[in-house]
């Protein structure tokens, strides 16, 4: 008997809930589980390659995790600390390239920002604070990034079960495959297949993009020479996974850093915008159709909307599970679009009920059925008359023995 529709949503329902719960409760004891079965996924492509080159998948993956762990190893070594200082000083710089901009703005264009008291103490406040709070902000917030980084957890579980995760990758979407219900095995794996490829095609193809414009953006500023160049440049490109918001962000910090420092000096200033404009029209024309290409996207609000939620709801594991959560929405949306758009609901008519099972009815000359009863019984007749047959047969040869 088949389960109704209604009943299978419910247990489904209570299911996705129990998740969440699960999430929720547990908080940051399952972020190393969640960011090494990410890390897993990310690499699974690599790993498939490699098996296709002739190792075998051991071997694979102890080849990904020695480049990997290496390649952490350099950033945290080389590049963290570089990133830590210049966000710190551009932290502290940021009251004074404020009180120059305001000092800047009054001299030029009197009377465009008002003079009351109330604003002149509001900024005053404004700068004292930052300038007093920087330090300590920015401690703060590295020292949490450093213990982030240095905590057990993030330095031996993640590398761990990715490490497990990644080795049996395979067998594990075969054990998946298995245990789906066989009533809607091919509709879960189209649904599979598609958020595998919306996520894929954004995380691995925009974490290219973000590298690529990284490297561009930070050694340009370098080169030119601007101050916190390096940092404003990675923070622009780590931004650019929003479109426009990574330009518009970076763009504008370095364009006010450069004339904070550059002022009187207006070809290097051209140059910082010139950097932008290149990177941003390399990305759109290039970087964005020939990497990502014909993926399915995520929408920019849409993306903004699930870190808003996860993050409001699941705090830093929320917004680690933004990403593929929103992947994974926007293709049941879709889909879920899709079978509104098939229902009566929408097209205002009733689905026709499914038929009743046909009735066989054979039409045969007159007197089939007759002989074919007649042959039966003589068949069973005769049957019948052999096994007695048989029998007395079986009677007298013991009889004879006797």
């Amino acid at each position: 008997m088949r389960i109704p529709v209604r009943k299978q949503i419910m247990w489904w329902g209570v299911a996705a809930v129990t998740l969440l719960l699960t999430l929720w409760l547990l908080g940051q004891a399952v972020l190393p589980f969640i960011l090494g079965a990410g890390v897993a996924y990310l690499l699974d492509p690599v790993a498939d390659r490699l098996e296709r080159l002739g190792l075998s998948r051991t071997m694979s993956v102890v080849v990904i995790t020695f480049v990997v762990v290496l390649v952490f190893v350099a950033v945290v070594l080389l590049i963290m600390p570089v990133l830590i200082r210049q966000a710190s000083a551009l932290i502290e710089t940021a009251p004074q390239m404020l009180d120059q901009a305001r000092a800047f703005v009054d001299n030029r264009f009197p009377g465009t920002i008002p003079q009351g008291a109330g604003l002149d103490k509001t900024l005053a406040d404004l700068q004292t604070a930052i300038g007093e709070r920087a330090g300590s902000f920015a401690s703060t917030i590295l020292g949490s990034v450093r213990g982030v980084i240095g905590t057990i957890a993030l330095l031996v579980i993640v590398p761990v079960v990715a490490f497990y995760l990644l080795l049996d990758w395979d067998n594990m979407v075969e054990a998946v495959d298995r245990h789906l219900p066989r009533e809607h095995a091919a509709t879960v794996r189209q649904l599979a297949s598609e958020i595998d490829e919306a996520l894929s095609g954004f995380l691995r193809g925009q974490s290219l993009v973000i590298l690529i414009l990284g490297i561009w953006y930070a050694l340009a500023l370098m080169i030119v020479g601007l101050p916190f160049g390096f940092f404003i440049g990675i923070m622009a490109a780590c931004l650019s996974f929003i479109p426009y918001v990574g330009v518009l962000i970076g763009g504008a910090t370095a364009i006010g850093v450069a004339l904070f420092s550059f002022w009187g000096e207006p070809v290097w200033i051209g140059a910082v915008i010139a950097i932008f404009g290149i990177g941003q029209v390399v990305e759109g024309n290039y970087l964005q159709p020939k990497i990502v290409g014909g993926h399915v996207g995520l929408h920019p609000v849409w993306l903004l909307l699930a870190l808003s939620v996860f993050g409001a709801l699941f705090g830093f594991v929320g917004l680690v599970m933004a990403v593929p959560m929103a992947a994974a929405l926007g293709v049941l949306a879709r889909f879920l679009i899709a079978r509104y758009r098939e229902s009566s609901l929408y097209t205002g008519q009733v689905a026709p009920s499914d038929p009743d099972m046909p009735i066989l009815v054979e039409i045969v000359p007159a007197g089939t059925v007759r002989d074919s009863m007649r042959q039966a019984r003589l068949a069973a007749d005769h049957a019948r008359g052999q096994q007695e047959i048989e029998v007395m047969q079986e009677d007298l040869l013991r009889r004879s023995t006797d």
